[in-house]
C-alpha cells in the first residue's frame, strides 16, 4: 500500500495514569525491537506490526490514548478547539466537516498545516490519519477545482464495475493529492426499493449503491477498489447497516432496526467490502433489537467483539459513528460515550465536536488507570491503529519543514513525481512538477513555474522568479502528507 510523534497532560486538566497504569498499557517489546528511538532499526526493515511496537513503546501513555481519537475540524480551516484537541489532548486524527468548495489547493494548505501540530510533544511525531465523507452526490465534502463533481452512490451503481472502479480511482487520487488519506465511505447499507424514500439516512439521499446486498457488495466494493488503488485507507459503513431503519442517528434518538439478525443477508456488502481490503469499518450508533435490544451498536460487544471481529474476522479500526453531536447518543455523557465504545472493542471514536474532546479523553484515562481489563482493551486498540498507520506509511520518517531545497528535499519531490530519484532538480523532475501543478511543460524553472506551484499549494503568489524559503517549506509540508 502506498504511504501515507507531549508527555502525560497535567493533573489539572485530567487525571493521569498512575505509574503502574501507564506500565501496565505497555505490551511486552517484540523481540529485536528496543524503546529507546535512536536504536530502532529503520522502518523499512520492519512488519507493520514491529513498526507499531516500536513508536508505541516511545509514546507516553497520553499520546497513547490520543491515538484512539478522531476529531472534527472545519474543512475550511483548523478551528482553535480541533487544534488544542491535538496539541494538549495529544489526539491523532482529524475528520474534515462541512464542505470545503474552493479547490483541492486550499485542502492541501489546510492538511499540510494541521500535519504540523503532529509535533514529538503533542503525537511523539506521528501522522494524523485525515478523513472526509466523499461518497457523491449531497454526501461529498471536497469540491471546486481539483476535485470531480461525483453522482450519487445510486447513480454509480448503474454503471458497468471497471467504469466505476476507474472513476473512483480519479476521484481517489483528487481526495489523496488534497492530503486526505482515509475516505469515509462507502456506504454498504442495503435499502429496500420501495422503502428508499422513508429511510432517512440512506435511502433519501441515494447514498445506497443499488437495492439488494448482491448489487451493493458488488458495486461497493468496485467503488472500493478503485479508491483504494489511489492510496486511500477506505471505511465501509455503517454496519451493521441503517437500511432498515426510518430515523436518522445524527437527529434522531432511539433509532432501532427491528429486522437485521446476525446472519441477515444485508451483512454480505460488509464481508465483500473486507474481503477487498479495508482497514477501516465503520459501526453504527442505532439499535438492533434482534441482535443486542440493551446497547446501541456502538456500544456493544456482541457487534464489534461477536460479528465484527469473530464473523468478519477484521483486524482493521474499527471506527464510531459520530459520538459528538448525535441525538441517538445524547442520553450518555461525552465521556461515557468514548468509554462504551472502547469496552465493547471500538478502537477509534469519531467526534465533530472538538470542545467534548478533554472530557471524553479524561474518563478514557481514568477508566484506564483503575480498570485492568479496560487498560488491555485500549492497549489492543493503540496497537491496531498505529499498525494500520504504519500500513499506509505513516509511521515512516518524514521529511524534515526546513525551508531548505536540499537533497532529500528534492528525492523526496522526485519520489512523489514518480521519477527517478537523482536528487537533483533536473529537467525530467521539473518537467513532471510543471506537469502535476499545471504550469507550462518547458523544463525549465521560472517565475510562472513557481506562481503555478505556489498556486497548488495554496500559497498566495509573492513573485518569486525560482525558489525561496516560503515555498520550499510550504512543499515539505505538503510532501509530508503525501509520502
Amino acid at each position: 500500500m502506498p504511504r501515507r510523534t507531549r508527555s502525560l497532560v497535567t493533573a489539572c486538566l485530567f487525571p493521569v495514569l498512575t505509574a503502574a497504569a501507564a506500565g501496565a498499557l505497555a505490551p511486552p517489546v517484540a523481540s529485536g525491537v528496543t524503546a529507546r528511538p535512536e536504536t530502532v532499526p529503520a522502518a523499512a526493515t520492519l512488519t507493520p506490526s514491529a513498526q507499531a511496537q516500536a513508536v508505541y513503546n516511545r509514546m507516553s501513555s497520553a499520546q497513547r490514548i490520543g491515538q484512539l481519537f478522531m476529531v472534527g475540524g472545519s474543512a475550511t480551516g483548523v478551528g482553535t478547539a480541533t487544534a488544542t484537541a491535538i496539541t494538549r489532548y495529544h489526539v491523532g486524527n482529524l475528520i474534515l466537516m462541512g464542505r470545503a468548495t474552493t479547490g483541492a489547493a486550499d485542502v492541501r494548505y489546510l492538511t499540510g498545516r494541521a500535519q504540523t501540530l503532529t509535533t514529538t510533544a503533542a503525537t511523539a511525531g506521528v501522522p494524523l490519519f485525515v478523513s472526509a465523507d466523499q461518497e457523491g452526490g449531497q454526501v461529498q465534502v471536497l469540491q471546486g477545482p481539483g476535485f470531480s463533481r461525483m453522482p450519487t452512490a445510486l447513480t454509480q451503481g448503474t454503471w458497468a464495475d471497471p467504469t466505476l472502479t476507474a472513476s473512483a480511482r480519479t476521484w481517489g487520487t483528487q481526495v489523496l493529492r488534497s492530503g486526505v488519506n482515509v475516505d469515509l465511505a462507502p456506504v454498504m447499507d442495503t435499502v429496500a426499493k420501495g422503502f428508499a424514500a422513508s429511510n432517512r439516512p440512506i435511502g433519501f439521499y441515494q447514498r445506497e449503491f443499488g437495492y439488494t446486498p448482491a448489487a451493493v457488495a458488488d458495486k461497493g466494493t468496485a467503488f472500493l477498489r478503485g479508491m483504494q488503488a489511489s492510496g486511500l485507507a477506505m471505511t465501509p459503513k455503517h454496519f451493521p447497516g441503517l437500511g432498515r431503519v426510518t430515523g436518522n442517528t445524527d437527529t434522531t434518538a432511539g433509532v432501532t432496526d427491528t429486522v437485521t439478525t446476525r446472519t441477515s443477508a444485508d451483512l454480505v456488502p460488509f464481508k465483500a467490502a473486507v474481503t477487498a481490503g479495508a482497514r477501516f469499518l465503520m459501526v453504527s450508533s442505532a439499535y438492533y433489537s434482534r441482535i443486542d435490544r440493551s446497547h446501541p451498536a456502538v456500544f456493544s460487544s456482541t457487534v464489534i467483539g461477536g460479528m465484527i471481529r469473530h464473523d468478519l474476522g477484521f483486524t482493521g479500526v474499527v471506527i464510531s459513528d459520530d459520538l459528538g453531536a448525535a441525538r441517538q447518543v445524547a442520553a450518555w455523557s461525552p465521556g461515557a460515550r468514548a468509554v462504551n465504545f472502547i469496552n465493547a472493542g471500538g478502537d477509534m471514536v469519531l467526534t465533530g465536536n472538538a470542545p467534548g474532546i478533554p472530557a471524553m479523553v479524561a474518563a478514557v484515562t481514568s477508566r484506564a488507570a483503575s480498570d485492568s481489563a479496560f487498560r488491555s482493551r485500549v492497549q489492543a486498540a493503540v496497537m491496531r491503529v498505529l499498525t494500520v498507520k504504519a500500513e499506509y506509511g505513516l509511521l515512516a520518517p518524514r521529511l524534515p519543514v526546513t525551508g531548505s531545497l536540499d537533497v532529500r528535499t528534492k528525492t523526496a519531490l522526485q519520489r512523489w513525481l514518480g521519477v527517478a530519484q537523482t536528487g537533483v532538480f533536473d529537467t525530467a523532475t521539473v518537467r513532471a512538477l510543471q506537469t502535476r501543478t499545471g504550469a507550462p511543460v518547458t523544463g525549465s524553472w521560472g517565475a510562472r513555474s513557481a506562481a503555478a506551484l505556489q498556486d497548488y499549494l495554496g500559497l498566495y503568489r509573492d513573485g518569486v522568479s525560482t525558489w525561496n524559503a516560503r515555498t520550499v517549506a510550504g512543499l515539505q509540508r505538503y510532501l509530508v502528507t503525501q509520502l
